[in-house]
């Protein structure tokens, strides 16, 4: 078995189950392939020196794998998203401290968990992602996002107008300090902290959440992940940001931009005892109050 490890920086906490982690992997003859700036770092904070077979970075794309392990957080998560690409490796997501949607396996559970790779215990949940196309190619080859697509104003307190079509037709003009198109991914990210619905995975829905809108009547609004959404941002200040997941870039408003599905989707490994429903009460703590 090939498995790649992506990570940025890991809590202290998670230092001794990062040490297990790459000790599992050897004992079980394992070819590892690094993030060579993650391996910098456990060099030189961890004090461990992993036995490893190759290295990718920015310069040197990932090799074929069989899985990529994701070790972080769900910022970690998305980040080797844009390694994986449309390559189809599916991504196993460790969290290093708290519980992640993404990244919903913690470190108490990793070893049981890497048995069960390992005896091939699992299921391919693959998930949705959102595109983004602009007139002047701006994000390149990384036009993609798992959780969304986020239109947001700069240094100026005024709002926005962001003209909103589906299908090229018109569907609102939103007067607000930005606007969220979000994967049913990512209803549970940027969205949800504005107002906006929390969607199971498997469903294939867009979500349109306004940032803080001008009308009290303008709420979220679910559509179909088969639609185009055409936007055209306009405002006091020419200039405005957008957003695909962590990936920024500053605009102005001679651009359109056209979102829709992308042409491929990201597999993520789902295993035995985990469901999105009990992930949604351990992360949002429903039913902590011990009078429900």
């Amino acid at each position: 078995m090939k498995i790649a490890v992506f990570g940025k920086k890991i809590d202290k906490l998670f230092f001794t189950s990062c040490k297990t982690l790459f000790k599992v992997l050897k004992n079980n003859g394992v070819e590892v392939i690094i993030y060579r700036p993650f391996y910098e770092f456990l060099l030189s904070t961890v004090k461990m020196k992993p036995e490893v077979d190759g290295f990718f970075d920015d310069d040197n794309p990932l090799p074929k794998v069989d899985l990529l392990f994701s070790i972080g957080g769900d910022g970690t998560f998305l980040h080797a998203v844009t390694y994986v690409h449309d390559s189809g490796i599916p991504i196993v997501g460790i969290n290093s401290g708290r519980l992640g949607f993404l990244a919903d396996i913690s470190q108490q559970e990793m070893e049981v968990v890497l048995a069960d790779v390992f005896n091939g215990s699992y299921k391919v949940q693959q998930l949705d992602l959102i595109s983004l196309e602009t007139d002047v190619d701006l994000f390149g080859k990384k036009n993609y996002a798992l959780n969304e697509l986020a239109i947001t104003k700069r240094d100026s307190s005024s709002m926005i107008t962001i003209h909103t079509y589906i299908n090229n037709e018109f569907v609102n003009s939103y007067w607000a300090d930005g606007l969220i198109i979000a994967t049913t991914t990512g209803s549970t990210a940027y969205s949800l902290s504005v107002g906006g619905p929390i969607m199971h995975p498997d469903s294939h829905n867009f979500i349109i959440t306004p940032i803080a809108p001008h009308n009290l009547t303008v709420r979220p609004m679910v559509v179909p992940n088969n639609v185009e959404i055409t936007l055209k941002v306009e405002g006091r200040d020419s200039k405005f940001l957008a957003s695909l997941d962590s990936r920024s870039e500053i605009l102005d408003e001679t651009v359109h931009l056209k979102v829709k599905k992308a042409d491929f989707t990201i597999n993520v490994i789902k295993l035995k005892g985990h469901s999105f429903f009990t992930t949604l009460r351990n992360k949002l703590m429903w039913g902590i109050d011990k009078r429900n």
